[in-house]
């Protein structure tokens, strides 16, 4: 796919710096438009405008809020770039870089999942991670991250949709797990079928709930009653 134009210099990178270590760009939606910040498309308080002169253009109907402080111009369709770099902007600069969107805030990102009360941030374990400052609106996962299990979403470091699903039928609320991981599996764009998702998880050791998982991926595959 084409590389997302006008990347933003504060959004996420790839957990791995190296340059021949970075994942490959996924632009989904929008035909690649650029939206940015620096693209005018995408505000985010405090920088062009600030937070009162922008609720005050939603209320005009200018801009429509993505998450957090971050708004887009109502003449441009929001995609999972989008969503990506304004969740970016959810996160301290101090640990962008060492972190990944993941779970609940990866399923929204990828139109899978309504936004997130809280952004979900993923690091390796093996990794040493800042914590998170006080009053941050996120949480942090440290996990096992495998070097397939993150991609970049317009120059945002994403869970890929295959691991995103695989974290919401084990972690995911039970109001919300089937749902998310349907709209994974009948996704054209992510072409993440639910029974790749269900064989990676059969064969992945030591997972706790694993069984659980399993049932709700099982439902999740089922033909939905249209009555």
């Amino acid at each position: 796919m084409r590389a997302l134009p006008g990347g933003d210099a504060g959004t996420m990178a790839p957990l791995d710096s190296a340059a021949a270590a970075a994942p490959p760009e996924r632009v989904l939606g929008a035909a690649g438009q650029p939206v940015t910040s620096t693209g005018g498309a995408l505000f985010h308080a405090g920088e062009i405008f600030t937070s009162g002169e922008l609720q005050a253009m939603r209320l005009d109907g200018l801009v429509h809020l993505v998450i957090g402080a971050s708004y887009l111009r109502s003449d441009f369709r929001e995609d999972a770039a989008t969503r990506a770099l304004a969740a970016a902007r959810c996160v301290p600069p101090t640990i962008r870089r060492r972190v990944a969107l993941g779970r609940s805030c990866a399923a929204w990102i990828y139109g899978c999942a309504p936004p997130p009360v809280l952004i979900s941030l993923v690091t390796d374990h093996r990794r040493r991670t800042t914590a998170l400052p006080a009053f941050t609106p996120a949480v942090m996962h440290q996990v096992a991250l495998g070097p397939f299990d993150v991609n970049l979403v317009g120059g945002v470091s994403v869970t890929t949709p295959l691991r995103t699903a695989l974290d919401i039928a084990v972690h995911g609320a039970d109001r919300d797990a089937v749902p998310i991981l349907r709209a994974i599996g009948t996704s054209a764009a992510l072409d993440c079928p639910l029974r790749l998702v269900e064989a990676a998880l059969v064969n992945t050791r030591r997972v706790p709930g694993k069984s659980k998982a399993l049932a709700r991926l099982r439902v999740a595959g089922r033909p939905q009653d249209l009555r």
